[in-house]
């Protein structure tokens, strides 16, 4: 067990697996699997899954395995297996060994051959419609298939000609034999293999019939020594299906189903389903848009790995399911940003400024640190000219009250620079601002000036000097809290959830931004460079979050 184990929260799978291990049950052993299915890319859900179950193997000193379950070819494919392998590094994991579920189909086949050896199969010739009617309902019991009581040698020729791909789709599907009337509706005689003739992404054409999820599941734990299986709470009713299975089977391992509450975060959804809507009728730019609740696109969005396994951590693990509000994840974000993002300056609606008594063609480089709390990440030169931008709002003809910003006739001090005053006011036929003409005064670099206090600072960028950028405004993709309470998602979605800004200007040092690092643009935000679309000579920002709680609930 690892030594930090009294700095971590405790929680009730903390619990099993310290009395597990106290009572030296898998000989001390703790194993862990996160096993999705690649139909999807993975989302914040998931990252809370991949959190607990590689967190726990390192807390532990165990291991945690990989693993696509990958027995759905239909909906499934290299892409999305790609993506999932590069979420979970990028969150900070390395996974002891990587499987497949299609690793075990051999296995898995030979396995339903055992049970229907046992008696404990059986192959059915209902269509699925008619198995949901004979399956009964929570009140009700299920009556039994005509074809329950084949005999085992019946079985047994039926179920190698399905393999054989002797059967259309759907003819056939074998079935555990349990109890139809049992009170658990899972535990009615489930189907466990189904005849499809898909083209597998990694077994080709091999297979024509292929395993239910509720029967592989279980062996691929056994087969792999998981010793802790940990899942949401949708399968607390599957666990006596998982058990059942691997007591008839009499496994070498017999791994314990552990379950606990889905992440469900306000203003999002995570129906792998639903995502791929908004993807594939294009109410977002792809799986990796920046308001997806995707990792891929909280990635693109600037959150950092910490900030996601903060937040994973700081929510906790119940055994029921409730609401997290957008804004803890928003805080973990925020608190890791604030600490580790550089500062630097960019004008999203630029005003240009002319300072008239500066030197001509003179560009004087201003020292500015990167940090104002962390010294050892240094200072950046900004270049200093006659022409400078300033935000558009930092100016008030007639200013609102306590207004510390730049107004006609009065004085603002420029962010690592100079002292400026404006003395006249530029305006187009319209009547629309265009120009400020402002004076500096040169003795105030550093330092306060004399005699009168200067209230506010403004950001600013050299209008030479400076980049151009586009910078996205992302919000939250829905406007209401639970979206999929409504009785349409797609009606939730916020229309103005992304503002985008064509004309702005950033210091010249963010020509050469890394996609990887964080910024915070002063007085504005904290972003980060889009590694999608920024492409040589075009910068895009994206958004991560606002320095503040800024959201207005409808």
């Amino acid at each position: 067990m690892s030594t930090n184990e009294n700095q971590l929260p405790s929680n009730f799978i903390r619990q099993i697996i310290a009395n597990d291990l106290k009572n030296n049950k898998n000989n001390g052993k703790v194993a862990t699997r996160f096993p999705p299915e690649p139909n999807g890319y993975l989302h914040i859900g998931h990252a809370k899954s991949i959190c607990l179950n590689f967190g726990t193997a390192i807390e532990y000193n165990g291991t945690c395995n990989l693993r696509f379950d990958d027995t759905n070819p239909e909906k499934e494919s290299v892409e999305y297996m790609e993506s999932i392998k590069r979420d979970v590094q990028w969150l900070g994991f390395t996974w002891h060994e990587l499987c497949h579920a299609s690793d075990y189909f051999e296995q898995l086949y030979s396995y339903a051959v055992q049970l229907i050896e046992q008696g404990q199969a059986y192959v059915d010739s209902l269509s699925s419609e008619q198995i949901r009617a004979y399956r009964g309902t929570l009140t009700e019991p299920g009556k039994e298939s005509p074809d329950r009581n084949r005999s085992i040698a019946e079985n047994l020729d039926l179920f190698k000609r399905m393999r054989a791909g002797e059967f259309a789709d759907g003819q056939y599907v074998l079935r555990a034999k349990i109890d139809m009337a049992s009170p658990n509706i899972n535990m009615r005689d489930p189907a466990i293999y189904r005849i499809r003739r898909v083209h597998h992404q990694r077994t080709g054409n091999d297979w024509c019939i292929y395993p239910m999820y509720d029967y592989t599941h279980c062996i691929s734990d056994a087969l792999e020594g998981i010793t802790h299986s940990l899942c949401t709470l949708e399968f607390e009713d599957h666990r006596p299906l998982y058990d059942w299975v691997l007591d008839q089977l009499q496994t070498p391992c017999h791994p314990q189903q552990i379950e606990f509450a889905r992440l469900q975060l306000e203003y999002t959804i995570v129906s792998k389903r639903k995502l791929n809507q908004l993807v594939t009728e294009k109410h977002v730019s792809g799986w990796d848009d920046p308001r997806m609740p995707t990792i891929a696109g909280l990635r693109r969005a600037g959150f950092t790995p910490k900030a996601i396994r903060d937040f994973c951590e700081r929510i906790g693990l119940t055994k029921q399911n409730s609401w997290i509000e957008m804004g803890v994840l928003e805080y973990c974000i925020r608190e890791d940003l604030n600490e580790n993002a550089l500062r630097v300056m960019a004008v999203l609606q630029p005003l240009r400024v002319v300072i008239t008594n500066y030197p001509d063609g003179q560009v004087e480089q201003m020292e500015i640190s990167n940090h104002p709390q962390r010294h050892e990440l240094g200072k950046r030169q900004v270049p200093f000219a006659k022409v400078i931008l300033i935000e558009q709002d930092d100016f008030a003809e007639v200013p609102p009250p306590k207004y510390k910003r730049l107004i006609a006739g009065g004085e603002v001090r420029l962010r690592g620079s100079y002292v400026i005053r404006c003395n006249e006011v530029i305006k187009d036929a319209g009547g629309n601002i265009t120009e400020l003409r402002c004076s500096y005064d040169p003795d105030t670099l550093g330092k306060n000036p004399e005699g009168r206090k200067v209230k506010g600072v403004i950001h600013w960028v050299s209008e030479q000097q400076s980049h151009p950028a586009e910078v996205r405004l992302y919000k939250r993709l829905f406007k209401v809290p639970q979206p999929d309470n409504e009785e349409n998602f797609l009606d939730a979605l916020n229309p103005d959830s992304l503002d985008v800004l064509t004309d702005c200007r950033v210091e010249a040092g963010l020509a050469n931004a890394d996609a990887a690092s964080r910024y915070q643009f002063e007085r504005t935000g904290y972003f980060c460079l889009d590694a999608v679309d920024s492409l040589a000579g075009k910068l895009v920002f994206n958004r991560t979050v606002t320095l503040r709680d800024g959201w207005v609930k409808d």
